[in-house]
């Protein structure tokens, strides 16, 4: 049995927290987060409702010696990061002409907000000399790519192409319901979720997830498009969670091998099928499929959620489309940004949205 540190209490850190702890197979769950109240009533929460011992810790996940500290003390076997300085439905609901241009540019114009505290957490990994596992829930897809250009990726990321993954299943378990579910290896970026989780087929082929099907990789996009329709809120959570959860268990000490897909595996843009066994992840291409081709074309994908390239220095570049579209709010607001730069872009992002 083993223990698990979950950093950041926010809707996916508790989810996550109860779906480890009714598993069965963790033994110490240590849950951190900036606000003490809130920590010590979701440990309490986690604890009461399943047989597993649950440890409250305040830190400030933004602060790489904090984190470092806490992974010297509490020794975890693995890490899950769901920190963020925002998270990416903060601006659900709002109509305002400010928060309509910002979620319209796409989700990496919030990169400050997603990125910052992650590369703390990675440098206090550095740090701290923990050789386990990292799984990030923060916008991977993207945030993974740039910390591998600085040698801090984390193992792999969560959600997104996990949640494809689940989407073709019940396409599969509605369409045949006394049939077998073959194996799926999903090729997505996380800009084409949206897409599939309203079941809102790309007329371009060339747009839709990649899904395929058996050993032998049959080609079937267009069943990632036929699952009932859900929209945009954070009732995808529920999705995103029962995603992680194989993977997560899959990174314990001991585990049986799974093959999954997922994101960003060893820092690569976007998702893709894995196997991972004895703490070691790595990808497992459909037969045909060239590694080049799938990340060339994750890289694509990610237009749409505004990213043009990323440099070796992990400076992001936006695309035309984000910076006309926040061009009146704010003077640099999707200018090129350095990875020096995070800290004063979110204050700017802050100002655009108060």
């Amino acid at each position: 049995m083993s223990t698990v540190l979950i950093i950041g209490m926010g809707d996916m850190g508790e989810r996550l927290a109860s779906r480890l702890a009714e598993g069965g197979r963790v033994r110490r769950l240590v849950l951190a987060g900036r606000s003490p109240e809130t920590v010590a009533a979701i440990a309490a929460t986690v604890a009461s409702a399943a047989d597993c011992l649950v440890e409250p810790a305040q830190v400030d996940a933004a602060r790489s010696d904090e984190v470092a500290e806490l992974l010297t003390r509490k020794r975890p076997d693995l890490v899950v990061q769901c920190a963020a300085v925002r998270g990416p439905w903060a601006m659900a609901g709002r109509r305002d002409a400010a928060a309509t241009a910002v979620a319209g540019a796409g989700l990496a114009l919030r990169l400050p907000y997603q990125l910052s505290v992650l590369l703390a957490v990675m440098r206090a990994t550095r740090d701290a000399g923990y050789a386990g596992p990292v799984a990030n829930l923060s916008f991977p897809d993207v945030t993974g790519p740039i910390l591998a250009r600085l040698g801090l990726a984390p193992t792999l990321g969560l959600g997104n192409a996990a949640m494809i993954q689940l989407r073709v299943r019940a396409a599969l378990r509605a369409s045949a319901p006394d049939t077998e579910t073959p194996l799926i290896r999903v090729i997505a970026h996380h800009s084409q979720v949206a897409a599939v989780m309203q079941a809102d087929e790309p007329a371009d082929p060339a747009d839709r997830s990649r899904v395929h099907l058996g050993e032998h990789g049959r080609r079937e996009d267009g069943l990632a498009y036929q699952a009932p329709p859900l929209a945009p809120g954070p009732r995808y959570n529920h999705v995103t969670a029962a995603g992680a959860l194989p993977v997560l268990h899959a990174l314990l000490p001991g585990a049986s091998r799974l093959r999954w897909s997922t994101s960003s595996p060893g820092g690569l843009p976007g998702g893709y099928p894995v196997r991972i066994e004895s703490g070691a992840v790595s990808l497992d291409l459909p037969p045909g499929v060239e590694q080049a081709d799938a990340i060339a074309f994750n890289e694509l994908q990610a237009r749409g959620d505004g990213v043009e390239r990323i440099d070796g220095d992990g400076t992001v570049h936006f695309i035309s489309a984000t910076r006309e579209a926040v061009a009146d709010l704010a003077p640099g607001l999707a200018e090129p940004l350095p990875v020096a730069d995070l800290e004063r872009r979110a204050r700017l992002l802050d100002e655009v949205l108060a």
